[in-house]
């Protein structure tokens, strides 16, 4: 791990940045593009945690009640709250940042947030610590229902260890759903060392076909795109020097499944969303080209089937069939006549897009 470059986004975002307002691009998810869902616990969450919080998206699913939940990069805590609402006095959101200041702010308001959401106690844990080394903070093997980031892990500089340390938490069948920045190719080892590219999350991006690599190291073999939006330079300097790169803001879905194959497979299998969700009484976005209707059935991969059967999504769905017989590959890519020109998801990415898929 490069300590150099982790005390240059300490320094960024402790004492260079100071409110939402000092970024220089566009990946910032504004309070106005999410559901109206997070908008109103929005409104409960204080004035300071939302100006010096630095997402790019608002990577927040669905089916929570009760949920333990992970933030990797917490910073100021806004998701970690809004989360809290959500998993309801049941659940427990844990909230890990390794910057003070960040921190300061968050547990600040601990209390008041916990009286404000009707709590006897607090649900809510805040941890100084490093997201690549969760084990130093007590956190447990197979103990976490829910790991959710947002825009934090392209700053780490072993990434490869931070999602070791996702996957080695999340309970079987635990999910990770995060936003960050990814980028069209490799950013230049030279920019990688810049501290405004890399305080930007720029510099640090995720190459989408080594993410694709690294989670398949790790026994991944397949992800979901939920949504996806293009992110803007905004300062002339930034432009200049890596204007070259294409980037975007990308939020994912992953599980913690061991029967994932690395192409998505034809068994015959049906899958009928029940319309019990209480946030989706109508459609569920899995990702941004699997939207289910409910009560309607629709033919899915062993992949899919999987993710829906063998997760907290599971007493919300009826999976029809197995793998008993195989049928060849599956064509998941292209969405049925139900789910073109839909959007993803509420709760997705700020600016939702159609491309993605299986990996």
């Amino acid at each position: 791990m490069s300590s150099k470059t982790i005390d240059q986004v300490k320094e960024y975002y402790g004492e260079v940045l100071s409110n939402s307002d000092d970024l220089k691009t566009s990946a910032c998810c504004p309070i106005d593009a999410m559901s109206p869902r997070i908008q109103a616990i929005l409104k409960e969450v204080e004035p300071e945690i939302l100006e010096r919080f630095y997402g790019c998206g608002s990577p927040i699913p669905e089916a929570l009640e009760g949920a333990t939940v992970l933030d990797l990069g917490c910073g100021t805590g806004r998701d970690v709250y809004v989360l809290s609402k959500l998993v309801g006095p049941k659940g427990h959101v844990i909230g890990v940042d390794m910057t003070d200041e960040q921190l300061d702010v968050a547990r600040k308001y601990l209390d008041k947030q916990t009286e404000r959401f009707g709590y006897d106690t607090p649900n809510v844990t805040l941890l100084k610590g490093y997201i690549e080394d969760l084990a130093s903070l007590d956190i447990k093997d197979n103990s976490i229902d829910l790991v959710v980031s947002n825009c934090v892990l392209n700053l780490s500089p072993d990434k490869e260890k931070v999602f070791s340390e996702i996957f080695r938490v999340l309970k079987p069948g635990g999910e990770l759903y995060f936003s960050d920045v990814f980028a069209d190719r490799r950013v230049p080892q030279h920019l990688q060392e810049d501290l405004v590219l890399r305080g930007e999350c720029l510099s640090g991006a995720l190459y989408h076909h080594d993410f694709r690599r690294l989670l398949q190291r790790l026994g991944c073999a397949d992800y979901r795109i939920v949504s996806q939006g293009t992110i803007d330079l905004i300062d002339p300097e930034v432009i200049h020097k890596i204007g070259m790169i294409n980037f975007s803001s990308v939020t994912v879905r992953a599980f913690k499944l061991d029967d994932l194959e690395d192409v998505c497979e034809d068994y015959g299998q049906v899958a009928i969303y029940q319309g019990t969700m209480k946030e989706c009484p109508h459609t569920f976005a899995l990702d941004d080209h699997h939207l289910f209707e409910t009560h309607k059935p629709m033919l899915v991969c062993g992949n899919t089937a999987s993710m829906l059967e063998n997760t907290r999504y599971s007493k919300h769905f009826r999976v029809v069939g197995d793998r008993t017989v195989h049928l060849g590959e599956f064509d998941c890519f292209t969405p049925p006549a139900s789910a073109q020109g839909e959007a993803p998801s509420d709760d997705a990415c700020c600016t939702p897009s159609s491309s993605g898929g299986c990996c």
